[in-house]
């Protein structure tokens, strides 16, 4: 059972320290108030191969109260705070789904689901960017060999954004690469990153319909970051709007999605031949995010249990604990919860179980699983407005951490891949006989 915490902002909560199970890597020097426009100490590289699965989420565990207590203040820096993000690298979280080879945990898949809910019971968009970032961790070992050498030799700690919006890049081919314009929203960490990889769609000279589907990794000195993000909800992410202009992607660095909708086709399977590697991109891409509505309606819950236990009647004195409609939401949203993560285990699991079969799902159980996601963050946000419909009008505070729950799963229940009408219709339309035409799935 999740353990209740109080939300109390006088409690000072003290960060945890991994320093003797985690090798011989060291933070060389505290960064607790720094400004976030500065960078972080440099960090002694450390190896987390030895990190299960069990270790892992201990360390998300304990570093909840910490990031709990720190949620106003990264919301109002509006991206990942330096002090978020030194846990995060102390910790090892980041690299759960790094490969093995290059010190990251290399955990099975399922761990998207488990690590992100947990860490945003404290800070749902904290928890986004952890699940984002080592997303791209897992996606990298999907480019050449040589790709990932270039990133990971010199900094296997570098943390990579990225923008999937396929229309929103333009590529045509060059000599040994591709010739990339766009302007792309939403790159979440991107002020914390190093990288970035950027969807392009690929067109001929002449125009017409795109020929090819890329990922391309560019690097940070070749984007422009503009300062979009002034957002209602998950605003702790900086998911700000990145630009290139005639930018020159080599090859190795533009991941063709093609070769990466299940299997071991992809440039990268020559380097990491694990089951973690086999498994379809596209489709299952947007697991990593959607654990950031499922914990932060867990956290809501835990919040509502710790206020409503004590709470009293304004005008009446009586224990609010006691009215019945309290208790039915309550149950209902405990509930919605446990279904929702229940649903978004069940595919990682099965995603996983196929590629170490060395099968390829059907276009069918893809669409399935995307329609899991778009369905369990919509459980996720009703979970938290059946919660705030019975809450009262101490919600209507900024101070209290309920309003900001409410505003995270509003606000990620509007991304795209979250979106359970087009999620729904793309499944009942294949499922009824109907033709689904996405290439990259």
């Amino acid at each position: 059972m999740p353990m209740r915490i109080s939300p109390s902002p006088k409690r000072r909560v003290r960060s945890p320290n991994w320093q003797a199970e985690a090798g011989d890597f060291s933070v060389t020097t505290e960064t607790s108030g720094q400004d976030e426009t500065g960078t972080l100490p440099q960090l002694v590289r450390r190896d987390f191969s030895g990190v299960g699965y069990d270790e892992a989420m201990r360390r998300a565990r304990e570093i909840v109260p910490v990031l709990r207590e720190r949620a106003q203040r990264a919301e109002n820096a509006r991206m990942l705070t330096r002090d978020n993000e030194q846990l995060l690298h102390e910790s090892g979280l980041f690299r759960f789904h790094q490969p093995k080879a290059f010190g990251g945990m290399q955990l099975p898949f399922v761990a998207v689901v488990d690590i992100p809910a947990e860490l945003a019971r404290g800070c749902p968009s904290t928890a986004w960017s952890v699940g984002n970032v080592a997303c791209h961790h897992w996606i990298l070992g999907y480019y050449e060999p040589e790709t990932q050498r270039e990133v990971w030799e010199s900094n296997p700690d570098a943390l990579i954004a990225s923008s999937i919006a396929l229309a929103a890049g333009r590529g045509r081919k060059a000599p040994g690469g591709f010739i990339v314009n766009g302007r792309w929203p939403f790159s979440s960490a991107v002020d914390n990153s190093e990288w970035n990889m950027l969807a392009v769609s690929v067109y001929e000279e002449d125009g017409g319909a795109p020929v090819d589907w890329r990922l391309c990794l560019v690097p940070k000195s070749d984007y422009e970051i503009i300062d979009t993000w002034y957002a209602m909800g998950m605003a702790a992410t900086g998911s700000k709007d990145v630009a290139v202009s005639e930018l020159f992607v080599p090859e190795r660095r533009a991941l063709p999605l093609l070769r990466c909708r299940g299997g071991r086709e992809h440039p990268g399977a020559a380097l990491n031949g694990g089951s973690l590697f086999a498994i379809l991109l596209v489709a299952a891409s947007s697991h990593p995010l959607a654990l950031a509505a499922v914990g932060a309606a867990e956290g809501a819950l835990e919040l509502f249990l710790d206020t409503m236990a004590k709470r009293t009647g304004t005008y009446t004195g009586a224990r609010v604990a006691d009215f019945q409609a309290v208790q039915i939401k309550l149950a209902r949203a405990r509930c919605l919860i446990d279904s929702a993560r229940d649903l978004l285990r069940q595919s990682a699991i099965a995603f996983e179980a196929a590629a170490e079969r060395d099968a390829v799902p059907d276009l069918e159980t893809k669409l399935r699983f995307r329609a899991h996601s778009a369905f369990a963050v919509g459980q996720a946000r009703e979970a938290v407005e059946t919660l705030w419909s019975c809450y009262g009008a101490q919600g209507l505070y900024t101070r209290d951490p309920l309003q900001r729950y409410l505003r995270d799963v509003l606000a990620i229940n509007q991304h795209f891949s979250f979106n359970f009408d087009i999620a729904g219709a793309a499944y009942g339309l294949f499922a009824l006989g109907g033709r689904y035409a996405n290439p990259t799935m």
